[in-house]
């Protein structure tokens, strides 16, 4: 009688194998998570103190932690474009030319260029069932939505949340100033099917179409790419979550967000799916340090300086978080890695080829994920629209130009330019270029030698019509 338990334990950990091993067998499923606008230190697993994000800080402990993760772009259309396509923003055209044109607009007559292949796309080729839920922001006429680039569906808004009626912006009184533009849409595929939602019901909205698409495409490989509008202002959060966190209506917005990726994750253990589903959240660029400044309502670089719409590290170094339990490796990894490393590493495994004759601009970092002695990006280049700002290259950073995020004022020229060890001195504190002319040298031809690969194409940003 007293054997009855060790005989159910042995049945328990053989039923438990065959059911890794029969996950590990099929081709793995992919979730990119992306919020919008969440700084650096907007986690408690990056040094928050006050905001509780239990849910993300439990991935990172169950997964890979990334402390030195770039984007592409210090804004999110540009960003969005490079993480989807593997390809910088001077390669896509996802870029404008001047300081008004950093994003799509309403009134704006391009998109992500058709011909460029997405992820998604790619996905599709090999069979998955693919997804987006949330923001787009890649064009938001009928010939640039999602489903013309390779998304099987659709679920939610064009572009920012604040490009509807309602605006960040108030009147005296603290009252919303109705802005000038077209009430804001929610899309089913291609179909309008709400105007002005009510933003307070987004992220549940939004978690409830991911779930529901796990557990519609459980027996299938899939692809989903949620794109929450938040922390992005306006801020919104539902009853269950307003008024709760100590950091005011920011960490509100930022603690349902950490709960929606709670209920992702735990659909996926009750599914099965755990072990065969590749998971990565990540911000698309850094806090809106404007609006942190005038009423609280941005977020946090933590230890970096500048943010959103600067080429200092805290516009493009973000949180980012890798989980998939018996293949990511539990760890902090300090390698130098991109968003657009994501696009080559989902397609090695998913058995999928690059497109012929693309340049990308990422690596795969499966190796690192894995806990193998992995190489990571070798140099990370930040752009301003299509002007090269800044270099880094191992621990030294150079910067051509600098200019505070959304400031008005011309950018600052540098000779010779400014050069900080981003290893030692993460704030850009310390300005070291005296002591180091080799190095300036060195990454100014590093610079030179890449932009020569870069070949000229259209500025899509800049092309808008007239507002009437």
């Amino acid at each position: 009688m007293k054997r009855y338990p060790i005989y159910s334990l042995l049945i328990t950990l053989v039923l438990s194998s065959a059911a890794a091993f029969a996950q590990k067998s099929k081709q793995p499923n992919f979730i990119i998570i992306l919020a919008d606008d969440l700084g650096y230190g907007d986690l408690g697993v990056y040094g928050h103190p006050t905001i509780r994000t239990p849910n993300l800080d439990k991935m990172a402990l169950e997964g890979t932690r990334f402390t030195q993760f770039y984007v592409a772009a210090n804004v999110c259309s540009p960003s969005r474009a490079a993480l989807l396509t593997g390809r910088l923003p001077v390669r896509n055209g996802v870029f404008g030319t001047s300081a008004a044109n950093k994003v799509f607009f309403t009134n704006s007559t391009s998109g992500l260029p058709l011909h460029e292949t997405t992820l998604a796309k790619t996905l599709k080729g090999k069979g998955y069932q693919t997804a987006i839920v949330g923001k787009w922001h890649l064009g938001s006429l009928p010939e640039f939505l999602p489903t013309n680039y390779g998304f099987d569906s659709y679920f939610g808004i064009p572009y920012s949340n604040d490009m509807g009626k309602e605006s960040f912006r108030t009147d005296a009184n603290g009252k919303p100033i109705v802005a000038d533009n077209p009430a804001l849409p929610l899309y089913r595929d291609t179909k309008v099917v709400e105007t002005e939602p009510n933003q307070d019901l987004l992220t549940k909205r939004f978690t409830s179409e991911v779930t529901n698409l796990i557990t519609k495409n459980r027996s299938k490989p899939f692809f989903i790419y949620y794109a929450s509008p938040f922390p992005h202002v306006p801020l919104h959060a539902s009853p269950d979550f307003a008024g709760k966190s100590k950091r005011g209506p920011y960490g509100d917005v930022v603690e349902e967000l950490d709960w929606s990726v709670g209920q992702i994750l735990n659909k996926l253990k009750e599914l099965k799916l755990d072990q065969n589903t590749f998971v990565v959240f990540l911000s698309d660029n850094g806090p809106w340090l404007m609006k942190s400044l005038i009423d609280e309502n941005g977020g946090s670089s933590g230890l970096l300086y500048e943010a959103k719409g600067s080429t200092y590290e805290g516009g493009m170094r973000v949180p980012a978080i890798a989980w998939m339990p018996g293949t990511v490796k539990s760890q902090v990894s300090s390698t130098v890695t991109t968003s657009m490393d994501l696009y080559p590493t989902i397609l090695k495994w998913a058995g999928a080829e690059a497109p012929a004759n693309t340049q990308l601009d990422g690596g795969n970092i499966a190796d690192i994920l894995t806990g193998k002695s992995g190489k990571g990006a070798e140099i990370v280049y930040y752009y301003e629209n299509n002007d090269l700002y800044a270099i880094r290259k191992g621990p030294y950073k150079l910067h051509f130009k600098t200019n505070a995020s959304y400031s008005q004022k011309p950018a600052a020229v540098h000779n010779p330019p400014l050069l900080y060890n981003l290893e030692h001195d993460p704030s850009e504190k310390f300005e070291i270029g005296s002591k180091y002319p080799q190095v300036i040298e060195e990454l100014s031809a590093a610079a030179k030698q890449h932009l020569a690969t870069v070949v000229p194409v259209d500025a899509e940003l800049d092309k808008r019509a007239a507002k009437k």
